[in-house]
């Protein structure tokens, strides 16, 4: 069997090029992968395309890249920081505001399906999400028995970034709670998924019922016991 865990967190990034589209799983601070985002940092990557739901949860992780000049686009759902108490927090919006970063907002189911279109191989799909508004210029449109739909691509990774609870050495995944969030569609949607983990297990200790990712889907996973959940 195939043992895709690293023993550093360097390893589990290395190779990740300029100019490549990264999927980074986390709804608000419940699930980032901010161990891989800071080992990014190091690696000098640059003019990169994010897809999260949020464009950075405070200061760390990947409001860190964008303050580093690394991203050159967001495609995101809710583009501040999730926390109220500092809603600019993140670095987003001061780099939006000053014309140094892209933004393309996606609704958020349409993000997710999207991902999943990717992943399950499928082609572009309507949604009626967005007809009728800005998010729906420059895209087709149709009137289908009566209601309007906007055409929608799927959104394919080069690289997801995704953390989880359990993950063993043949790549088989088990979440968190919340923090499953976007982790299973953009394994499912990158050419390359490389996951952080709370503990990497011997092959078997997860139940086949509680496999939420299957390891064909992931290709580097790495151990981080100390990671903030």
């Amino acid at each position: 069997m195939l043992n895709k865990v690293v023993s550093s967190l360097q390893d589990a990034v290395a190779g990740v090029a300029d100019g490549s589209t990264l999927l980074i799983g986390g709804f608000g601070a419940s699930g980032v992968p901010t161990e891989l985002l800071q080992a990014l940092l190091e690696t000098g990557a640059r003019e990169l395309t994010v897809v999260n739901n949020n464009a950075g949860n405070g200061e760390a992780g990947l409001s860190q890249l964008i303050r580093a000049g690394r991203v050159r686009r967001m495609v995101c759902s809710f583009a501040r920081s999730s926390n109220p108490l500092k809603p600019n927090a993140a670095a987003f919006s001061e780099w939006y505001m000053a014309g140094k970063i892209e933004l393309e907002l996606v609704p958020q189911g349409t993000l997710a399906e999207r991902l999943r279109a990717a992943g399950a191989g499928i082609g572009p799909f309507f949604t009626p999400t967005g007809y009728g508004t800005r998010l729906a210029q420059h895209k087709e449109t149709r009137v289908i028995g009566g209601r309007g739909y906007v055409l929608e691509q799927p959104l394919v990774g080069d690289v997801a970034f995704v953390k989880a609870r359990y993950g063993d050495s043949a790549g088989n995944l088990t979440y968190r709670y919340a923090s499953r969030n976007f982790g299973p569609v953009m394994c499912m949607a990158a050419k390359m998924t490389v996951v952080q983990v709370d503990s990497v297990v011997p092959p078997g200790d997860i139940h086949p019922e509680h496999v939420i990712t299957p390891g064909i889907f992931v290709q580097r996973i790495v151990e981080c016991p100390n990671a903030s959940q």
